[in-house]
């Protein structure tokens, strides 16, 4: 058996696409497709693979009566020609522009895919609206009234109706569909059963008037279309030259993919415009299959039809070098300020309530928590103080330890006993170190080559002191200590839980010690959010002696504090330079969970979100390693881990999303990464 070919001609699954409004004049099919043709050159100039033109594009939409006129009808099929033909040597790739087509003893609003001098099919709008401003009645039939499947054109048969699709041969995953303007705008549009037969990118050609709120509307339409069909979504809006007898036209492009808007057209531009913006392709292939729903839907009997798809071939130059899509570097935190404040409360809000269920239902025991006067328990605190607040009852009723040992230093210990008393929860400070002293020697352990019988604390203190840097390195000595909080913070209440999405995904916590609770509030949040977190918190909920120790917090390098201190009293223990700058780390995780993207993907798209001014390529694939390596080496601790609310689109959760098994191998994804390496090295 011969298996279809697969050509993945697209880098990573990336292609471009846009949507062009040209300039117009109402009536004037020669002019119209001069303006047509210039964007088609400069959108072949872009490495533009498929771009869109208004609906009725080649005539103008506010044609009125002269629709039925037959000059102009034959004017646009003139012009149609003379666009086909022309484009071949202009524009390789695949356009679709607007005309009014008769046929069947009707005439039909139709969109016209053409591509390399060839049009390859004729899409007939299958809405006519007739309210309030609109009068197409008057002029044109619903796609439901034609009875040919072809019209010929020049002596040729061409697909004709809304069964058609558009399928590249040699780009994996490239399917359009095309609807007109009204089309989207009812309870299921066509794109909807367009998007269930495989339908990747959906086209839209559309004259859409402004009116006060419009816009808005109009943008919510194609964001939401995009993201229930899980596809692209490309709108090509008809612009200011059409006749303003009547209505205004403002030239509103957009081009969504799955729900996010990635790029959107100034309105009431006076000159030939064009947005474009690379899809990714691969992502929306991928994120269909997760989604098992999508697929279900197409058992309903009536939402199935028979599609027939069209071929064509696209050429390796639409390949774009440079990605034009905005990647954010911390995908977990929004950018902007006001979107930033409204995702740090909704979490917040999350946390709180997910925490104040699981204490009404067992009926609100003692709490403890174990403070260190860094990031992941601070916010653990937080959230755990404003549970309370919101079960009416009083903060002492918390109980939060500090329990400093041999790494701890003077800021986070500070820090720890002033939040403690600021924020009026019951406090108690345990010194752990003889405790594991104790534990060491039961044990029969050297920490650090060092005999512990007979010494005191201080004296082990100062031999620890003693020791080079380059020799701090001893499991059981951090174990026993991370354990030893532990242990006491169990015998202690209902533990509230501190660790973090980043720590727990890196394995970057003491198996049966902290990452042990009873219930654990930041458990899906990643470590650059809980930073923001904590800040929002301190902004928007303290402010004084409260706000000035929250900050503090949020400046203090991130640390578990298991090593000894240096001479200097401050950590040697830096947990970023262990396993990677958690920027990065959060990156990959993002892309890595929540897309399945394999590893030169996330390579590449996080040299296009800016690390690349900071990390070296070198750098990038070294913590990729790392990332991969760890990831998979402790996927045993998550069947450990305790309950905790999903707040965003990422969780470790084995109940709650993530499922793999623990033993799981990381060698293809490492030798997926080695490839790339040798490839990069080779150019």
């Amino acid at each position: 058996m011969e298996l279809a070919r697969e050509t993945t001609m697209t880098k990573h699954g990336f292609l471009r696409v846009a949507a062009a409004m040209p300039r117009l004049r109402v009536a004037d099919c020669a002019y119209n497709a001069e303006q047509i043709l210039s964007l088609l050159k400069e959108a072949e100039e872009s490495q533009v693979a498929v771009v869109a033109f208004p609906e009725l594009s080649l005539t103008g939409y506010t044609c009125g009566d002269l629709f039925q006129q037959i000059a102009l009808q034959q004017g646009a099929l003139q012009s149609l020609a003379e666009v086909a033909r022309r484009s071949a040597k202009l524009f390789s790739g695949l356009a679709i522009v607007g005309l009014p087509l008769a046929a069947d003893d009707q005439l039909f609003n139709c969109a016209a895919v053409l591509q390399r001098g060839e049009i390859l099919g004729f899409v007939p709008k299958s809405f006519i609206p007739n309210y309030k401003e609109f009068y197409e009645r008057r002029w044109f039939a619903g796609a439901a009234t034609a009875r040919s499947k072809a019209i010929r054109v020049d002596g040729v048969l061409i697909p004709f109706g809304t069964h058609l699709l558009f399928e590249a041969d040699n780009v994996k995953g490239l399917i359009i569909g095309v609807e007109i303007c009204e089309d989207l705008w009812v309870p299921i549009p066509p794109s909807s059963f367009q998007a269930l037969h495989g339908a990747t990118l959906l086209v839209n050609l559309s004259a859409s008037n402004e009116v006060i709120g419009k816009s808005a509307y109009r943008r919510e339409l194609v964001q939401n279309q995009s993201g229930r069909c899980v596809a692209a979504y490309l709108y090509a809006a008809a612009g200011v030259w059409e006749s303003t007898t009547d209505v205004i036209f403002g030239g509103h492009c957009l081009i969504a993919e799955n729900g996010v808007i990635l790029a959107e057209a100034p309105r009431f531009a006076r000159e030939n415009a064009m947005i474009a913006a690379d899809v990714d392709l691969e992502r929306l292939c991928s994120e269909r299959m997760r989604m098992n729903s999508f697929g279900d839907a197409q058992c309903f009997a009536d939402l199935r039809r028979d599609f027939t798809r069209v071929g064509f071939s696209l050429d390796p130059e639409h390949t774009p070098q440079n990605l034009l899509r905005e990647v954010e570097a911390h995908p977990f935190v929004p950018s902007g300020q006001d979107q930033l404040r409204e995702r740090c409360q909704k979490i917040f809000n999350c946390q709180v309530a997910g925490l104040a269920k699981r204490l009404e239902h067992i009926g609100r025991p003692p709490l403890a928590i174990g403070i260190s006067g860094g990031l992941d328990s601070t916010l653990a605190l937080l959230v755990a103080c404003k549970t309370l607040d919101a079960l009416g009852v009083r903060r002492e009723h918390l109980r939060a330890f500090t329990l400093p040992a041999f790494g701890t230093t003077s800021r986070t210990r500070d820090n720890a006993r002033a939040l403690i008393k600021h924020l009026s929860v019951s406090g108690s400070e345990i010194d752990i170190r003889e405790l594991c002293l104790q534990e060491m020697a039961a044990l029969g352990h050297r920490p650090f080559g060092i005999d512990l019988n007979g010494l005191t604390v201080e004296a082990f203190t100062a031999k620890l002191r003693q020791v080079p840097a380059e020799r701090c390195e001893d499991l059981v000595f951090e174990n026993v200590q991370a354990r030893m909080r532990t242990n006491i913070l169990m015998n202690s209440g209902f533990v509230v839980g501190t660790s973090d999405l980043s720590e727990l995904a890196l394995g970057w916590t003491t198996y049966n010690g902290d990452h042990m609770s009873m219930y654990n509030p930041n458990v899906s949040i990643p470590k650059t959010l809980v930073k923001f977190l904590v800040q929002w918190v301190a902004q928007n909920e303290f402010e004084g002696e409260s706000r000035r120790i929250l900050l503090d917090v949020v400046a203090t390098e991130i640390s578990p504090e298991l090593l000894p201190t240096g001479e200097d009293g401050k950590a040697t223990q830096a947990t970023e330079r262990v396993i990677g700058p958690y920027e990065l780390l959060d990156f990959f995780l993002f892309h890595f969970l929540r897309y399945g993207e394999p590893p030169e993907k996330i390579l590449y798209l996080a040299g296009h979100a800016r690390f690349s001014r900071v990390y070296s390529a070198e750098d990038l694939r070294h913590w990729l390693a790392i990332f991969l390596k760890r990831f998979f080496a402790n996927q045993f601790k998550r069947s450990c881990l305790p309950d905790g609310p999903k707040v965003g689109s990422v969780s470790l959760s084995p109940r709650g999303d993530w499922r793999m098994p623990s033993d799981a191998q990381a060698e293809l994804w490492l030798h997926w990464l080695e490839k790339e390496t040798q490839k990069t090295s080779q150019l």
